[in-house]
């Protein structure tokens, strides 16, 4: 199988740049640019390296850096922001930094006849995030394209290295998929021969011989990734899996029956329900701070599990339905801590298995729905809304009880059942209720209220990394903040949330 390397320098949407290689169907890695040696490259034998974007200046003495052998295996290469100033610097060329020339945003790109430019408009519109930019180009080096205030925007030696101060990963960059192309095809070589089927088949095949004999017990939450996951290694271990599914009590109205009811009567799959409500809400009680509430949360998951795996007996492994957004906003690598997920960043030091099981861990949202379909589970849970672990913990703003969950559950359930009734569940990719921890006055029936704010969300991405506030119709808006506030006591205002990602995230905590 080909593959491409990402060479990751800590940025915090390099991740993207994998899932877009993958678009083409070739495979991409993506290995931290200090645990890997350019023996170990070569060795791998990649079709070509990319250079991820990062935080830092390369002037600066703790910077991260490769070696300049890694541009010189014989492997093309492909920098992109910081990515491209790294290469500048190290082939001999000078990275500066000015403010005049600090580009943020969608900017007009102009681009000259290159291999990497190949069925680019002269003119396009390209997305910009940088403050230093390269200065002098190193020996043997051309500039292949520029913007108003960059006067190089991307450069190449004519061979086999390039670089592009833009982001062509980002959906913002009109052309970018075929920059990427060009790189991959017309620098490459690639054939494009990755396709999920291949990584369904061989991750079935994997996790054969590693657990056979094994046993094993599965987090399933009921979500799309942890369903995946369950049903990847039941065809892989048939009956040494053991699907626990914790009713934490802060799951959406009806949910934990049907999650029992899809996996006993579809998927003939051994469960067992575990109902904690009272032990959660317990260790929840009094906390506010969204970290400590996943911490508790993922602490209290991992002790569950332990205790239902001392019942079924020696118990060997641990799945999570992981996947890579998790890690990423969990703090992998260099890349800074966004939120901790309660099955990542979440979990206790100690944990009483031999291993953690994740087959989806470095897999995006949109290719765990494309390996669901692979292995033939139902559409409507492949394409179910995403829910996270934690649950509404992290939808309740402020202290947890019963009473607002409750409430929150209520709200949720109708913005839900307008979005379907408006035939809209495609158009957003994820929508809910948030329940505030704000109380504002109102009047009903001639009487002052006071009672509960309730956000509604609704987000469209095709990653999860970056999202866009949808534009729902007014008309659905007004229908849900009637049913509401008439339908749910103790809320007596409906707002709705207009802040996509970046700056904000998808959830609320």
């Amino acid at each position: 199988m080909e593959k491409v390397l990402v060479l990751d320098f800590g940025g915090q949407y390099n991740q993207l740049i994998a899932r877009r290689v993958r678009e083409q169907n070739v495979y991409a890695e993506i290995k931290p640019y200090n645990k890997i040696t350019p023996e170990e490259i070569k060795k791998e034998g990649y079709k070509g390296i990319i250079f991820t974007g990062g935080p830092n200046s390369v002037y600066e003495e703790k910077s991260p850096r490769c070696s300049k052998e890694v541009l010189h295996l014989g492997i093309p290469v492909l920098g992109i922001c910081y990515g491209a100033q790294l290469i500048a610097y190290l082939e001999g060329g000078e990275v500066c930094k000015a403010d005049n020339i600090s580009e943020y945003g969608r900017v007009r790109l102009e681009v000259k006849e290159d291999t990497l430019f190949e069925g680019v408009p002269s003119f396009s519109e390209c997305w910009m995030s940088h403050t230093d930019y390269v200065k002098v180009l190193p020996e043997g080096f051309e500039v292949t394209a520029t913007t108003e205030h960059c006067p190089c925007a991307a450069m190449s030696n004519g061979k086999d290295i390039y670089a592009v101060q833009f982001h062509p990963e980002v959906t913002h960059t009109v052309y970018g998929k075929s920059v990427l192309h060009n790189f991959l095809f017309g620098v490459c070589k690639c054939k494009g021969d990755w396709q999920m089927a291949d990584f369904a088949k061989e991750a079935i095949e994997n996790y054969k011989k590693q657990l056979a004999g094994k046993k094993v017990l599965c987090a399933l939450s009921g979500g799309v990734d942890s369903s995946v996951a369950a049903v990847l290694l039941h065809k892989a271990i048939g009956d040494n899996l053991t699907c626990v599914f914790v009713d934490h009590g802060l799951l959406r109205k009806d949910e934990g029956d049907m999650v029992e009811k899809i996996f006993k009567e579809r998927f003939n799959m051994k469960i067992i329900r575990v109902n904690a409500e009272d032990l959660f809400l317990a260790k929840l009680k009094g906390v506010t701070e969204p970290e400590k509430k996943r911490k508790i949360i993922g602490e209290e998951f991992i002790r569950v599990f332990e205790k239902e795996a001392k019942k079924i007996g020696k118990v060997n492994y641990l799945v999570q339905g992981t996947i890579y957004p998790d890690v990423i906003e969990s703090g992998a690598g260099d890349a800074s801590t966004i939120k901790s997920h309660h099955n990542v960043g979440g979990l206790p030091s100690v944990i009483d298995f031999d291993e953690i099981i994740e087959p989806l861990r470095m897999l995006f949202k949109d290719e765990v729905r494309a390996v669901g379909t692979e292995l033939g589970i139902p559409a409507d849970l492949v394409w179910r809304q995403p829910f996270p672990g934690p649950g509404l913990a992290i939808r309740v703003i402020g202290e947890i009880t019963k009473e607002k969950l409750d409430i929150l559950r209520e709200a949720d359930a109708i913005f839900r059942d307008e979005i379907k009734r408006a035939g809209l569940e495609k158009i957003t990719n994820q929508y809910f209720a948030v329940l505030t921890d704000s109380r504002s006055v109102g009047v009903m029936g001639d009487a002052r209220t006071y009672g509960y704010t309730v956000a509604l969300r609704a987000v469209t991405t095709d990653d999860f990394m970056t999202a866009d506030w949808t534009k729902l119709p007014y008309e659905v808006l007004d229908r849900a903040s009637n049913r509401i506030t008439n339908e749910v006591r103790s809320i007596g205002r409906v707002v709705y949330d207009v802040t996509s990602k970046p700056p904000a995230t998808v959830e609320w905590e």
